[in-house]
């Protein structure tokens, strides 16, 4: 079965728009949860401008599903991670005057260095994921330093198809294609997401080798029309019968 990850990170953003206790994140991580998702991605960034510490710790304590800690590479985040153990870490690439993640990291410049990064988190039980481009350097990199698990960044074939430059939307997913097909070779579990929409999913979540699929943005915007559970519930429809 093809799981899906419900990313909240954009309730906080609307909650902080006004410095207010409401939406709260928790609260539409458990209705997440209550309609279906599989786990709950949350990304703590340096500059906190969505979710803040006492998400984490709130969901930490609340939700029943795994919780997926999105993060960058640094000390500061190492230690939250550590301190929490969540099922789940994923490292991401993270500049401050980015509006979103851009792009995959870069793991093959950064190898001795992530290597040890992570050492410490799949001691303490979390499974480590890396966010990546389609890229067959970056995954022979993510795999040498000992990551359990790759997202690819469709990012790129999502913003080809709201652009309608459908050949290089066609080319990107044919590089997704055979990147996580190379991927699950290596003994990788395959994830993916970023950008994903009720058009976009469906050649994606065909991919047999993809696991699991993190959607956020789109879901927390389709609530404002749908509903939350009903935009959760549409999302894993059209994943099931891309897969069946």
């Amino acid at each position: 079965m093809l799981r899906l990850g419900v990313n909240i990170d954009h309730v906080a953003t609307v909650r902080n728009a006004r410095g207010s206790a409401y939406p709260d994140p928790v609260r539409a991580a458990k209705l997440a949860e209550e309609a279906g998702a599989d786990g709950i991605t949350a990304h703590l960034r340096e500059d906190r401008r969505h979710i803040e510490d006492a998400d984490i710790d709130g969901l930490m304590e609340a939700l029943t599903v795994p919780l997926n800690f999105e993060m960058a590479a640094t000390d500061e985040m190492l230690a939250i991670a550590l301190r929490h153990k969540p099922h789940a870490v994923c490292i991401v690439p993270e500049k401050r005057e980015e509006r979103t993640t851009e792009g995959g990291l870069e793991v093959a410049r950064e190898e001795n260095k992530l290597a040890h990064f992570i050492a410490p988190l799949r001691e303490v039980g979390c499974r480590v994921s890396i966010f990546i481009a389609a890229d067959q350097a970056q995954i022979e990199a993510a795999n040498r330093i000992g990551a359990q698990v790759i997202e690819l960044h469709t990012g790129a074939y999502c913003d080809f198809h709201a652009e309608g430059r459908f050949d290089e939307r066609d080319a990107e997913l044919a590089r997704l294609t055979e990147m996580a097909t190379f991927a699950h070779s290596l003994g990788l579990e395959v994830h993916a997401g970023h950008g994903l929409t009720y058009e976009t999913v469906t050649p994606i979540a065909a991919l047999p080798e993809v696991m699991e699929l993190n959607i956020g943005h789109f879901l927390i915007g389709e609530s404002i029309f749908l509903g939350l559970e009903p935009a959760i519930k549409e999302m894993r429809r059209i994943m099931d019968e891309a897969r069946a």
